[in-house]
């Protein structure tokens, strides 16, 4: 009898929000972005909610338009590590850029990350979108969208083979003896790639978990693939189930062509459920936040998306600009996504500016409704689990109180932890070191 599913759980913190005018509430402190003190109560939250996991997002290029909450924040990293003091439990997943990052520091900061948390360490792969993140890192050019992921692909396949430098008995540590480690448990890489060469070893060792858990966000052809191959999970975004679960049924079956089992790689799209006890109290808080939304911080929103376009120089009230192929270098499926809608249903630019920065997404209303369409999505197989994005003051602590107890109670999610680990309660394996996987394969015999 196969194990019964379990939906899984995610916090994505962010500070002042993910909006342009968020930070204006009454009820939201402007200094949410660095106060640890913030981070430190939603944390608590979710871990009270018995949540997977923390999501800390990232980027690398900001300029006077960008997204307040960009301008001020933590390094995810160094705020993770400050969180895992305080936590137990929960899973620890920071975002951190392949495009503009060694493999071998990556390794060791992750490495770091898992052995300071006892295993609740994850890494969410990103190749970074905005094409000025280059001027930040001494590069004259940002890389392609395909080359990205080509990059993406071999970094990664670096930093798990750092990952496996030591195997898991190599730290004899006898005192009496006066050996520490044993030689020939420890293993050079010796890499050389495409676009790497790394030595190794790593200089920590394996976590309880093997190594971190890899998130990969972004819904392009390239992400998807890269996903499919490499990661544990994927951080998504769709607007209808229908979308998503065509979504999660071109994943699995990718992962299945990698040689991969579907269970091996789980789906979060991310939602913004906004809790109402009663649908009026729901559409009140929507509305307390999308009418501190200008028209013009509106464009501001929408044109990071490509590359910070300039909207403004267009009518608001004609049908949305003809841009080609701008954006498919930045944030390729969203912008996808935006033109398709926007040539479909024939809206105009102040229509797209609107509808992008101030979403009125499905998941809003009683706990019942939020519960019956997190229900629906999980057992019609258009995900595994959610991110939940704060999109209103005390949104979090909304949906731990009064949506997560009827999860429960229909026996679709925890009650406790089940493991000490992410990748466990994931109910992800725990690799096998591969130099000890192939001490333990049968020797061919030869004729």
């Amino acid at each position: 009898m196969s194990k019964q599913r379990m939906l899984k759980l995610g916090a994505n913190i962010n500070g002042v929000g993910n909006s342009m005018s968020y930070w204006r509430h009454p009820k939201v402190s402007t200094e949410a972005s660095v106060d640890f003190e913030f981070y430190k109560q939603q944390a608590l939250i979710a871990e009270a909610g018995k949540f997977d996991l923390l999501f800390i997002a990232d980027g690398l290029y900001i300029n006077e338009k960008s997204n307040p909450h960009f301008l001020n924040r933590f390094e995810p990293l160094t705020i993770l590590s400050a969180l895992s003091a305080v936590t137990s439990k929960i899973g620890l997943v920071a975002t951190l850029s392949s495009s503009y990052s060694e493999p071998f520091t990556v390794a060791r900061q992750f490495g770091s990350l898992d052995k300071l948390s006892g295993g609740r360490a994850g890494w969410n792969v990103v190749t970074s979108p905005l094409e000025g993140s280059a001027k930040n890192f001494s590069k004259d050019e940002h890389p392609s969208h395909s080359l990205r992921y080509q990059i993406a692909e071999e970094f990664l396949e670096v930093v798990k083979g750092l990952w496996d430098s030591w195997e898991d008995d190599a730290f004899v540590k006898d005192k009496e003896s006066g050996v520490f480690f044993n030689p020939e448990k420890m293993h050079r890489l010796n890499h050389q790639g495409q676009f790497f060469s790394v030595q190794g070893p790593l200089n920590i060792a394996r976590s309880k978990q093997g190594y971190p858990v890899v998130f990969q966000a972004g819904s392009s052809e390239s992400g998807k693939d890269l996903a499919a191959k490499s990661a544990d999970a994927i951080y998504t975004g769709h607007d209808s189930i229908e979308e998503a679960k065509l979504f999660y049924r071109d994943v699995k079956s990718r992962a299945k062509l990698y040689g991969r089992s579907g269970e091996d790689i789980l789906i979060f799209p991310g939602i913004g459920p906004i809790v109402g006890r009663t649908d009026e109290e729901a559409e009140r808080k929507y509305k307390e936040v999308s009418e501190l939304v200008t028209i013009e911080s509106a464009l501001d929103y929408l044109g990071r998306y490509f590359e910070h376009f300039d909207f403004s120089q267009f009518p608001l009230d004609e049908p949305f600009p003809e841009l080609g192929d701008f954006g498919s270098n930045s944030f390729r499926s969203t912008t996808d996504r935006i033109k398709k809608e926007a040539k479909e249903q024939n809206l105009t630019l102040r229509q797209v500016a609107i509808r992008v920065s101030t979403p009125r997404g499905a998941f809003m209303g009683t706990p019942e409704k939020i519960a019956d369409l997190i229900q629906q999505w999980f057992e019609e197989e258009a995900a595994d689990g959610f991110i939940i994005r704060t999109v209103v003051p005390g949104g979090l602590a909304d949906f731990v109180e009064l949506v997560v107890p009827i999860l429960q109670e229909r026996g679709l999610y925890r009650t406790e932890y089940e493991h000490d680990t992410l990748r466990e309660n994931l109910g992800l394996s725990i690799p096998l070191n591969r130099h000890t996987r192939e001490s333990k394969q049968p020797l061919e015999h030869t004729r």
